[in-house]
């Protein structure tokens, strides 16, 4: 019986169970949300992380299990993947999660902490895609899911390198998704807008151009909860959905960003104007 294939669309409440699954990122934010509402549903997942302690607290809330998993190591995600199928015969699920970001003026940014962002954000998710897909090519079932971002669909100034990642696994999840449905593998892109999240925390080179001006924007009332995210990715892979963009009002801004590009450019102009300003006055004070 096909899980999560090709176009079909299932909504028993047993789906998930003992499900196979691997998330990336696992130690906190967005990807220990996933493994939270995995664990819920009676999926059987390997939380992994870079930070193989964070990645282990994050298991042992769960009764889950833990590895230490450098993503920009395709040997270790293949091992990974392996691993779990030795154990268990497949694999049903793939979320390809871990990421870092900078935050700044594009000038500012070095190219060991381009070269970061394009290590992370897209080998990464390459190779959790080369490791896992064409397993469940074979097994016939199986689902992708790669977090991109609202970056992934619109783009803004002084996070560049992200929107550059982001915009990059979009186009691979569609492109994708095209290939998979008739192997019956489903394949999702979750763009969601900002969510609680300790990412300007897990920079793999120094500190962040501009830390602390993105700091005060974590702060921020409008930030969105990653267990709410968690929960609408898991019905988003139930509907077999190849895009969710989060939260629902989210949707409007995605449609705006293709229908007037242009006032979304000059916008974008503006508003980075008043961020360099805003920059500009804190440094006065601080």
């Amino acid at each position: 019986m096909t899980f999560f294939g090709g176009g079909q669309e299932r909504s028993d409440r047993g789906m998930w169970q003992a499900k196979q699954a691997i998330v990336t990122g696992a130690g906190s934010g967005i990807g220990a949300a996933f493994c939270r509402a995995l664990a819920a549903q009676g999926a059987d997942v390997v939380c992994t992380d870079v930070d193989g302690d964070a990645a282990a607290r994050t298991a042992e809330a769960l009764g889950a299990r833990s590895a230490r998993l450098d993503v920009t190591d395709a040997a270790a995600v293949q091992a990974c993947v392996d691993e779990v199928v030795e154990r268990a015969g497949r694999l049903d699920l793939m979320f390809n999660n871990a990421g870092i970001t900078w935050g700044g003026d594009t000038e500012l940014l070095t190219l060991d902490q381009w070269n970061a962002i394009i290590d992370v954000n897209i080998r990464g998710v390459v190779h959790g895609v080369a490791a896992a897909y064409p397993l469940m090519v074979r097994q016939g079932h199986g689902h992708v899911v790669n977090t991109a971002s609202m970056a992934g669909l619109a783009a803004a100034g002084q996070i560049t390198s992200y929107v550059m990642s982001k915009h990059a696994i979009v186009g691979l999840s569609l492109a994708l998704r095209s290939e998979a449905a008739g192997r019956g593998v489903g394949v999702l892109a979750v763009c969601p807008t900002a969510v609680e999240t300790p990412i300007l925390d897990k920079g793999a080179i120094g500190d962040f151009v501009g830390r602390d001006y993105y700091r005060m924007g974590q702060r921020s009332p409008s930030f969105s909860s990653a267990d709410e995210l968690a929960k609408d990715t898991l019905r988003a892979i139930e509907r077999n959905k190849a895009l969710l963009v989060w939260p629902r009002q989210a949707r409007t801004a995605w449609l705006f960003s293709r229908l007037a590009p242009g006032l979304l450019q000059r916008m974008s102009i503006r508003f980075i104007a008043q961020q360099r300003a805003a920059q500009a006055t804190q440094s006065r004070t601080s």
